[in-house]
């Protein structure tokens, strides 16, 4: 998926445009600004702004010589819409969902890179750190599978693979020494799905 441009990525071309920008304002547009903002010609935001009034999905508000449109936040296609553009904090919520379902619990799971900066595109992988327990609750098992079937249910989740940094707390302190530019940025962008940030890598910022 094209977390970038979600809204484009399931409808192309100019009515994605137009409704990615009219989804990413409350405030009323001229339809001159719809079409500059969206990198289309006024023609064409024209043609797809009143397409879009007829059903009922933007409202047109007639000022002087200008025509102001809005998105109808309130109405349930329009809503659809909303959600695409906030797709990555929706798929954030349901993946940290998922990884409190995991058992042994993990001591910590944090997504970063590209996905945890807001720019991953339909190529990006979803980078994840995963710091299993401690203990025999590892040696037996169960965690390995745990994380497998949590891995496969976020790549589905997401439409992006899952490639993940697996490091036990005894590996962090070698591991943070050797890449600390690496472990830095897990610290600043990544974001925590369950669990807490060991203090090992936060001493790498």
């Amino acid at each position: 998926m094209d977390y970038v441009n979600p809204v484009e990525a399931l409808i192309p071309g100019v009515q994605g445009r137009v409704l990615t920008v009219l989804a990413r304002t409350e405030s009323e547009l001229t339809m001159r600004s719809v079409a500059e903002l969206a990198g289309v010609s006024a023609n064409q935001a024209t043609v797809v702004l009143n397409r879009l009034v007829r059903l009922g999905i933007v409202e047109r508000r007639e000022v002087g010589a200008s025509a102001l449109v809005r998105l109808v936040r309130e109405n349930e296609a329009a809503r659809s819409v909303l959600s695409l553009v906030d797709l990555r904090q929706g798929v954030l919520a349901r993946l940290a969902g998922e990884a409190r379902k995991i058992r042994p619990a993990p001591a910590c799971l944090v997504v970063f890179g590209s996905f945890s900066r807001g720019n991953a595109h339909e190529n990006s992988d979803i980078d994840v750190l995963a710091v299993p327990p401690s203990g025999a609750q590892v040696d037996d098992g169960r965690w390995t599978a745990a994380l497998g079937q949590w891995s496969d249910r976020a790549a589905r989740i997401a439409g992006n693979p899952v490639n993940l940094l697996e490091a036990t707390m005894d590996e962090l302190p070698k591991l943070v020494r050797r890449e600390r530019e690496l472990w830095r940025t897990i610290v600043e962008e990544g974001v925590v799905l369950v669990g807490d940030i060991p203090s090992e890598i936060r001493a790498a910022s």
